[in-house]
């Protein structure tokens, strides 16, 4: 699930998305972005050889990497697993608040079928960074039922998030705290029947 990763990419992710909201995850967008940097927009055909699929596939990587280094320095230790979870998808959504529309626009792109697979590798990466930064150390089947839970469970909160108009996501937060909730009830009653 690795992904190339560069500095000048990550520079040149941060620098177009200004221009995603208005161009969309395109070569446009990419060039205006170098530009506005001062750098040649002719890096605009090198840099992400995929083209936009791949941009979106890479930013998505870059936004794991902002969560997880926010998280490191947040604190999350003392606290119980599903707490972290929530603090850690609370983290992913207030780093991308700034960057909502380029995020519905990410997610358009990558909802074409043909677009599917990245779309999987993306989501798979952002609930394995989500996991790792909350501690996760399994190894059995519980790495993958973990994994394909919070899958669900942060697509559905993302899409919340994406309706929601409260800048602060109150309402987003609620709604993922529901779905915690239900999960940690689900795994209670799951283990009374064992």
């Amino acid at each position: 699930m690795s992904l190339e990763r560069s500095a000048e990419r990550d520079a040149a992710l941060r620098a177009m998305l200004p221009e995603v909201p208005r161009l969309g995850w395109t070569t446009e967008a990419l060039r205006a972005g170098l530009s506005a940097r001062g750098d040649s927009p002719e890096a605009a055909e090198w840099l992400f050889p995929r083209g936009p699929v791949g941009m979106v596939e890479a930013w998505c990587d870059l936004a794991d990497r902002d969560m997880a280094a926010e998280a490191a320095g947040a604190g999350l230790d003392g606290m119980r697993i599903p707490a972290r979870i929530r603090a850690l998808v609370a983290i992913r959504l207030h780093q991308q608040a700034p960057h909502k529309e380029a995020v519905r626009r990410g997610l358009a792109l990558l909802a074409l079928p043909w677009n599917l697979g990245a779309a999987g590798r993306a989501t798979a990466r952002t609930v394995d960074a989500i996991w790792q930064a909350a501690g996760d150390t399994s190894s059995d089947a519980s790495f993958y039922t973990r994994r394909a839970t919070l899958a669900g469970i942060y697509a559905a909160t993302l899409g919340f998030w994406l309706q929601d108009p409260d800048p602060g996501a109150a309402a987003t937060l609620a709604f993922l705290d529901r779905r915690l909730g239900e999960l940690g009830r689900l795994q209670r009653c799951r283990r009374k029947a064992a």
